[in-house]
């Protein structure tokens, strides 16, 4: 019997097939094909969720190297150092790289709302079966009901 996915099979996929990007101690960032990897912001107090952006080469340096916050901003096509014309930045804590080092952990303390809109974090409204519903972070019965 002829197996239905045969290029799933053992020999290109192993749960211990490892390289040492997946477990050693060399930052070696996977950049995808626009030179970016995905960082996950969070706040470095209470662990809540605060963006998602992209970062670069050149950002992930000068956050690393300055202790703030930088990303790419791919609608503008730019480097921009988070909270540059705000005020409110991001003085980040911890930095943290998953296990294929395509993306990062940012644990941050804000100065700050962090969305654009003004909102906490950016993640200030949830999907439900009515559509969206805003989060009260400071009541959220959801995250209540986590803890």
């Amino acid at each position: 019997m002829q197996k239905r996915f045969p290029l799933f099979g053992p020999m290109l996929y192993s749960s211990r097939m490892t390289d040492a990007r997946d477990t050693g101690l060399t930052l070696n960032p996977k950049y995808d094909d626009n030179g970016l990897i995905t960082a996950v912001v969070t706040d470095a107090a209470g662990g809540d969720l605060l963006m998602v952006a992209h970062m670069n080469a050149q950002a992930l340096a000068l956050t690393i190297e300055t202790g703030l916050a930088h990303f790419w901003s791919r609608s503008r096509q730019s480097l921009w150092k988070k909270g540059e014309t705000s005020g409110h930045m991001l003085e980040v804590r911890d930095i943290r790289i998953d296990c294929d080092q395509d993306a990062v952990w940012v644990k941050a303390v804000p100065a700050g709302p962090t969305c654009h809109t003004g909102a906490r974090s950016c993640f200030f409204r949830r999907v439900g079966p009515d559509g969206l519903t805003p989060v009260d972070a400071a009541a959220d019965p959801v995250a209540d009901a986590a803890n």
